[in-house]
């Protein structure tokens, strides 16, 4: 059985902190589209940094590796459960740089 929206949002947000701001839409092409904002950054004018990935549960990992990687390196000192997972994030980047640099 697949998670509901309001549940996969919860999910989202618990993992994300108390610094992230989750909202999951359905796109065009009905799947999920993952968007964390963070409560205190800014990145143009006054809107939100924001992660923003369509797609399945590979858009739900795009999007909370991005959000892991802003609280590590903007907000060092704030505590998430989303960190516990940096490493497997940097490797998943590491292996993407990889493949992009390939002839």
């Amino acid at each position: 059985m697949t998670a509901s929206r309001s549940a996969r949002e919860r999910k989202a947000a618990i993992e994300g902190g108390p610094l992230a701001r989750v909202k999951i839409e359905v796109g065009a092409d009905k799947s999920f589209v993952y968007k964390i904002a963070c409560a205190e950054c800014t990145a143009k004018g006054d809107k939100a940094w924001s992660a923003y990935r369509p797609g399945g549960d590979n858009g739900y990992l795009a999007a909370m590796d991005r959000w892991t990687f802003h609280l590590h390196e903007t907000h060092r000192l704030t505590d998430a459960p989303c960190l516990a997972y940096l490493p497997a994030a940097q490797q998943r980047l590491h292996e993407r740089r990889e493949q992009q640099s390939r002839p």
